[in-house]
């Protein structure tokens, strides 16, 4: 009586090994792209810790996070009111104000404020007035939006003018020159400054390693069931 035993043997399917090796070095790539962002935000991090060292306006690097001093004046008029920020569970805006400098003008988050109980109003703030002000600032990035999409419109012409994301392309326009940095007022003791107790990142150093765990590991995954997969099974009679 014949007596049947089974191998496995390499042989493996074209199409699949074709589609990782198009997909694992994606994978490859976010996972490094990760650690690159998670490093960034990590000096980023470091750069924010730092209490002293301001440099004068403008600074020569523009890094996130580096100590400024500002000499100028608010804008009388040209306010953004950056939209979905909340703060201890409240709705509201991040005042982001025009602010002239000798260096030509820079954009100043001012702190948040809260909302009003109508989507059709904006928050009344008071405009800083009087001799240039000195403002002790750090560099910032450009706000992103919270929610996807644009806002509804309110006072869409004139000022304030309510926005789900600014950047300073956007911020200049066709009638004046904006610095490609914008900053935030180092604290409430700050001329103009409002509630600026800063939250921390959402995305910190942490979260960008871990998203890069997660493509590595994808990665891995791929190559581990392509190889396995290319084993089959005979039976030898």
């Amino acid at each position: 009586m014949a007596e049947s035993r089974s191998n496995w043997q390499w042989s493996p399917e074209p199409k699949i090994w074709v589609f990782a090796a198009l997909l694992v070095p994606v994978l490859l790539g976010l996972g490094v792209w990760q650690v690159d962002r998670a490093w960034e935000k990590q000096a980023q991090a470091e750069r924010w810790q730092q209490g002293s060292g301001a440099s004068g306006w403008p600074p020569e690097t523009g890094a996130v996070g580096q100590p400024v001093i500002l000499e100028g004046r608010y804008d009388s008029e040209v306010v953004w009111m950056l939209d979905n920020r909340t703060r201890e569970g409240r709705r509201g805006y991040e005042v982001l104000h025009l602010f002239h400098t000798d260096s030509g003008p820079v954009v100043v988050n001012r702190g948040w404020v809260a909302g009003p109980g109508s989507r059709d109003r904006l928050p009344e703030v008071a405009v800083p007035k009087g001799n240039p002000v000195t403002v002790r600032a750090r560099v910032s990035d450009w706000p992103e939006p919270m929610v996807l999409g644009d806002v509804d419109p309110v006072n869409a012409e004139g000022w304030p003018r309510r926005v789900a994301k600014l950047t300073a392309e956007r911020a200049a326009g066709p009638e004046r020159t904006v610095h490609p940095s914008m900053v935030r007022v180092a604290n409430e003791a700050q001329p103009g400054a409002l509630k600026a107790g800063w939250d921390s990142e959402r995305m910190g150093a942490a979260t960008h390693y871990g998203y890069a765990a997660q493509w590595f590991a994808l990665a891995l995954l791929l190559l581990t069931l392509t190889v396995a997969t290319s084993f089959r099974k005979h039976e030898d009679e």
